[in-house]
């Protein structure tokens, strides 16, 4: 199993070199991978019919995944880069193919995308694009990304989406990792009929069960449970006598990725207070998990 580190986008600031000074400690300590959110706009919540539920607004800040992971890139030798997720329905599919293609190439293959349907109307309206079909679009998404990166020429003609003879150049030099994130039995199944994996973001109890009912569905997708990866979560604010504890669990299920996050979230406590400490949050839960990543790798 591998450790990663969740960009915390909310607190880390906009000092480019700060951003680099933190990506730098996760790449120096050992982590395997940065997961970054994905937001194009806050939505104001107040008197919406119907109501948004979720736990961002205008007041969350969110640096763009495709922008930030290519400054990083060049900034990094080995650490990789995972959407975590990308909300795919509400962007337009070949540019983020092209987009992903790009930074896995000039990265040298560290890229791996994570998508999801996500929850804001407010911000699919604004981006011009449907709210309500986003899980269809979103499968349809996922098979359009693949014949692009695996075809210099592609000629698709799906329910939502249409290529008459076009293709990407340069294309990458890989199938790239596509994981699906979420939290309903609905994208457990299009993560187990179509994923590389999947991408747990609750609780620890929560990612237990979605894991478990994960692999129970791609045995039933008829697909081999083997092949499908399984990304954890641990907050910070958990204490360092429950990190281990939690690491040691995904371990023994074989779970491929642990990743900790220390940006503040409702229902997780408050964040940290300045960049210097999360870059100490890095060191900090590595002295006490990263042992585990030498055994298992």
């Amino acid at each position: 199993m591998k450790f990663g580190a969740i960009y915390p986008h909310q607190e880390i600031g906009t000092d480019p070199v700060v951003i680099r000074d933190w990506a730098q400690a996760a790449e120096s300590l050992g982590y395997s991978h940065i997961v970054a959110y994905d937001h194009v706009l806050g939505a104001v919540k107040r008197d919406r019919q119907p109501k948004l539920y979720g736990i961002y607004n205008e007041a969350d800040a969110f640096h763009e995944p495709m922008v930030l992971f290519s400054y990083l890139a060049a900034l990094t030798e080995k650490i990789e880069f995972a959407t975590g997720i990308l909300v795919l329905p509400q962007r337009q599919t070949a540019l983020v193919a092209k987009q992903v293609a790009q930074i896995d190439l000039l990265s040298g293959g560290r890229m791996r995308l994570g998508v999801g349907s996500g929850w804001n109307f407010v911000e699919y309206e604004a981006l011009n694009e449907d709210f309500s079909s986003r899980g269809k679009r979103l499968s349809e998404q996922i098979e359009l990304i693949r014949e692009l990166w695996g075809n210099p020429v592609v000629d698709f003609d799906g329910k939502h989406h249409r290529v008459d003879g076009a293709g990407l150049n340069p294309l990458p030099q890989r199938q790239i990792p596509v994981w699906f994130g979420g939290f309903t039995d609905a994208a457990f199944k299009r993560a187990a009929r179509i994923g590389d994996g999947i991408m747990l973001g609750g609780d620890q109890e929560s990612n237990l069960k979605a894991a478990q009912r994960c692999r129970e569905l791609v045995e039933l997708a008829g697909r081999e449970v083997t092949g499908f990866g399984v990304e954890a979560l641990v907050n910070f604010q958990d204490g360092a006598d429950n990190w281990r504890l939690q690491a040691e669990q995904w371990s023994s299920l074989n779970a491929d990725y642990d990743s900790m996050r220390a940006a503040g979230m409702k229902g997780v406590g408050p964040g940290l207070n300045s960049p210097a400490e999360h870059i100490k949050s890095l060191e900090t839960y590595w002295e006490t998990v990263g042992d585990l990543q030498a055994v298992r790798k």
